[in-house]
């Protein structure tokens, strides 16, 4: 049975099916957490959720069993601004891993550059308000333009009825974009609504990257399609093929393992490949996806 944290959000699941589908080499899961575990590394004091420990050892026995080569750790805002846990990992995995992580205004040159040497190549900023306080977009500006010369790109997670107020500010930063589970659009209004067509056309104007990542957190009808059980998150896919189809060689995926914070169902980390096998039309699709794009953002496309 599926145990619960002390918040009342789901358990990762440590019991996990064979995988399906077939990953090629050097496969990048491209969002993923370490949490804790807790003893070592403490919670942020100001966090709004607690998960349980996900530690650096359990994600590197998960992606053993996907067949997942590499992994870009981002910082989750469990932690706050201490990414302790998440360059401890980055420590542990060497090149085979790089960070994105959380930080403010304050940070050195010198700081930066130690983090950059560690395998960082991103900074987060999440302007979901369930999740964390505001954030005060000149601090996001201040950190564009401290990272830019190290050549790392700003990761922006936020929910579709904040984006008109934050586009303009996000399109004038002047360093690569990263956009968290495809600015998680409202899946119930259709992959052709108003909404998911202005964050399209401002995908295209800023030459964002996407992540078409989480159909767990957008789904309304659920895991499972309702006519074929090897199907999950049917209703998140038309999104998915969107973006695919309009910038394919900027798109990411991760399996925003250990799934923080849900509450309707955990998922099978090994059955939510199968959403790769519906989002992508043939094996060149699934490596550019999984292996050549990635790579292109986090290993070989640096300015250093």
């Amino acid at each position: 049975m599926t145990e619960v944290t002390t918040d009342s959000w789901l358990e990762w699941k440590r019991d996990l099916a064979d995988p399906q589908l077939s990953l090629p080499r050097s496969s990048v899961d491209a969002h993923c957490h370490v949490f804790g575990p807790a003893a070592e590394f403490p919670f942020s004091p100001n966090r709004k959720y607690t998960p349980g420990d996900a530690s650096k050892s359990d994600l590197d026995n998960l992606h053993r069993h996907l067949g997942i080569d590499r992994r870009v750790i981002v910082q989750a805002s469990c932690h706050g601004r201490d990414n302790s846990a998440l360059l401890d990992a980055l420590d542990h995995f060497g090149d085979s891993a790089r960070g994105v992580v959380a930080l403010g205004s304050e940070v050195s040159d010198a700081e930066l550059s130690s983090m950059h040497e560690r395998g960082v190549r991103g900074v987060r900023f999440n302007f979901v308000r369930r999740l964390v306080q505001n954030q005060p977009l000149d601090e996001l500006k201040t950190v564009a333009d401290k990272i830019r010369d190290l050549g790392w790109h700003i990761v922006l997670y936020f929910e579709p009825q904040d984006f008109p107020e934050l586009e303009t500010n996000f399109a004038s930063l002047g360093v690569p974009l990263v956009i968290d589970h495809m600015g998680r659009p409202d899946v119930g209004l259709g992959a052709a609504s108003q909404d998911f067509s202005d964050f399209l056309r401002f995908v295209e104007r800023t030459q964002a990257w996407v992540k078409i990542s989480c159909p767990e957190r957008l789904t309304k009808t659920g895991p499972f399609a309702l006519n074929d059980a090897e199907a999950v998150y049917d209703d998140v896919v038309p999104f998915a093929h969107k973006v695919i189809d309009e910038f394919g060689s900027r798109t990411l995926w991760g399996t925003d393992w250990p799934h923080p914070n849900l509450k309707t169902h955990m998922p099978d980390d090994a059955v939510m490949l199968n959403y790769l096998s519906q989002i992508t039309e043939n094996d060149r699709e699934l490596t550019q996806l999984l292996v050549d794009n990635p790579e292109a953002l986090y290993w070989t496309g640096e300015t250093r």
